[in-house]
């Protein structure tokens, strides 16, 4: 996964973590355990009753033991989403 990774630096990206939250942020860098380093980045904290809220986190570490998935961010295509009109259940834990 580790070489996968590389291709992402400095570009946005959006990371999901084994207790179900959403970052977007763009990748600085990694290490061999996956730790990620993420920069500009914020939570996206989904819900049921109003919009979708961003979290404004800046320089964020994500453990690499807690990374369920990665990946590229099409920045064009996400713009032009109305978060606030997003309704959605929160993600559940990722189970093994």
């Amino acid at each position: 996964m580790a070489s996968g990774l590389e291709s992402y630096v400095n570009h946005t990206v959006s990371i999901i973590t084994s207790d179900g939250r959403n970052f977007v942020g763009t990748l600085k860098g990694f290490d061999q355990t996956i730790n990620l380093i993420l920069d500009e980045s914020h939570e996206r904290v989904y819900s049921t009753n109003q919009g979708v809220e961003q979290v404004v986190l800046g320089l964020h570490i994500i453990r690499g033991d807690n990374v369920a998935i990665v990946g590229e961010l099409d920045e064009n295509l996400d713009s032009r989403l109305d978060l606030s009109s997003i309704r959605a259940d929160p993600l559940n834990h990722v189970v093994h």
